[in-house]
């Protein structure tokens, strides 16, 4: 493997996983939103990652058939579809007819979890992308 491919590798997993972080800053921020511009609560997000094959073009996948590098990528992002927590308050604008309103179904424990696990795998990349950025920088020094 060349010092670019893990560069586009490690820097693939920095950007999946910076999206995360921004779906569980979401998912916080959210916690009490009882209303959205597509009705009722707001509902959890998750990010769904996916390998692809490590590539600049096509003709790069025809070439590179003994490789088998893969890179991360974020191929959809996935709306919870949970019930909503019910709570009573009546005196809440956004009561219905028995004084229930409807709060996001977000565990907040499993966000901060979820947020702890994508930046110690933002970290791990950010290691890789450092040494190669190292190996590379060494092997200059050789040529000296």
């Amino acid at each position: 493997m060349d010092f670019l491919t893990g560069l586009r590798i490690g820097s693939s997993g920095m950007s999946a996983q910076r999206m995360r972080m921004n779906t569980i800053s979401s998912n916080i921020a959210n916690v009490n939103t009882t209303r959205t511009p597509e009705g009722g609560p707001y509902r959890r997000k998750d990010i769904v990652f996916e390998a692809m094959p490590d590539a600049k073009n096509f003709g790069e996948i025809l070439s590179s058939q003994n490789e088998k590098f893969q890179r991360v990528q974020v191929s959809d992002i996935l709306v919870d579809r949970k019930a909503p927590l019910l709570k009573y308050e009546p005196d809440h604008p956004d009561a219905n007819e028995e004084g229930y309103v409807a709060y996001p179904n977000i565990n907040m424990m499993e966000e901060m979890a979820n947020m702890m696990q994508a930046t110690r795998a933002y970290e791990a990349n950010v290691a890789a992308v450092q040494a190669t950025k190292n190996m590379a920088l060494n092997a200059l020094e050789i040529g000296r």
